[in-house]
């Protein structure tokens, strides 16, 4: 089957993130690819980290977003 096809379930159970535990979370391009190309990507990927943290209480410790890549230190309050 070529290009995308089908969607396809995750292939494990969610992780459990209990508050009291810090997390180093990352993204990177496919092949260290870009995944940021202009100011308003970066910005629309705050507006999505800030409505993310309306529903998913979340105190980021540290972060960092590079063209190809992002980190967060998170910790998660509940």
């Amino acid at each position: 089957m070529g290009g995308l096809g089908k969607i396809l379930a995750m292939p494990r159970i969610a992780r459990v993130a209990p508050g009291g535990t810090v997390f180093h979370v990352l993204n990177r391009g496919v092949g260290r690819t870009r995944i940021f190309y202009h100011e308003r990507d970066f910005d629309a990927f705050r507006r999505v980290v800030e409505q993310t943290l309306r529903v998913a209480p979340v105190r980021i410790c540290a972060y960092c977003w590079l063209p190809n890549h992002w980190h967060f230190v998170l910790w998660p309050e509940r």
